[in-house]
């Protein structure tokens, strides 16, 4: 049996996840803003930089330095008025708490990480660019900037950013000798509208109500946490051994209902000169002795 940290263990698919977890004889570390009852998880405000840190400490106290995997479910909706709050969470209380983490990952030499992404990455339009680059350098300041000229439409581009910030830190580091190399597999999982307490929220204000039900979903309806949170389960299994910086979507067709002639993508020209090269470089390793 294994020991997992799940943030955003008190609710939704992170709850739902660790249940799982537990209820397959594994040691689970919550970790979440509200205080539990258990005795191995943390009270902690993934939305500050003290929060994270502390959060980091007493996970790596409780797991005695070493972890079988993680499932980073911790989130903030995008609620108008909250994008500071959206963009902490969301995207730092992910990267740093893996950051902080990835020691103990590697220690097991065969860790598996699942990170929460969103459809919303590839669904939304007009996300800025500026703000998804300036999360991926740590510049929350500058990414707030970039949503502000949207107004009171801020929060959902905010939210679209910070999913699209953490996929794309996921990929960058999946492949790296950080962490494939040291056996750690990181993932994302990137579900569409799943019924949480987060969409129960959102579907009590009238105006994210009328936005969420007229968004296309090909087989209707509303994902349900628990099979969400099968998901992640099976994608820190040994089943998922070959699985290294994958972004899958899990969203009843949203997704394939916007981009089905986009994905998958062709190599971009500017990109031909690397590919060519390596490709021909490992033609050349590999060709056979006559």
């Amino acid at each position: 049996m294994g020991t997992y940290v799940v943030s955003g263990s008190a609710s939704g698919m992170g709850h739902a996840a660790a249940e799982r977890l537990r209820a397959a004889g594994h040691s689970v570390i919550g970790v979440d803003i509200t205080a539990t009852p258990r005795p191995l998880d943390v009270a902690a405000d993934l939305s500050t930089a003290e929060g994270r840190r502390s959060a980091a400490e007493e996970v790596l106290a409780a797991c005695g330095g070493a972890l079988d995997g993680a499932i980073l479910a911790a989130g903030v909706g995008p609620v108008a008025g909250r994008d500071r709050l959206i963009a902490q969470v969301n995207y730092f209380g992910v990267v740093e708490l893996l950051t902080a983490l990835r020691p103990a990952f590697a220690r097991t030499a065969a860790a598996k990480v699942v990170v929460v992404s969103s459809n919303s990455t590839t669904t939304t339009p007009l996300v800025p660019q500026r703000a998804v680059r300036a999360l991926l350098a740590g510049d929350v300041e500058n990414a707030l900037r970039a949503v502000r000229w949207f107004g009171k439409r801020s929060a959902p581009m905010t939210y679209a950013a910070s999913k699209i910030a953490v996929s794309r830190w996921v990929r960058r580091h999946a492949v790296t000798q950080q962490w494939a190399g040291a056996g750690i597999r990181l993932n994302a999982l990137a579900p569409g509208a799943i019924m949480t307490p987060l969409l129960a929220e959102q579907l009590a204000d009238p105006t994210e109500s009328k936005a969420i039900k007229a968004f296309p979903v090909p087989i209707g309806g509303y994902g349900d946490a628990g099979h969400l949170a099968d998901w992640m389960v099976f994608m820190l299994s040994e089943a998922a051994d070959f699985l290294c910086g994958s972004v899958i979507f899990v969203d009843g067709g949203s997704d394939a209902y916007f981009r089905s002639e986009s994905w998958p993508a062709p190599v971009p020209a500017r990109m031909l000169p690397r590919y060519a090269q390596r490709f021909l470089g490992y033609r050349r390793a590999t060709r056979p002795v006559a």
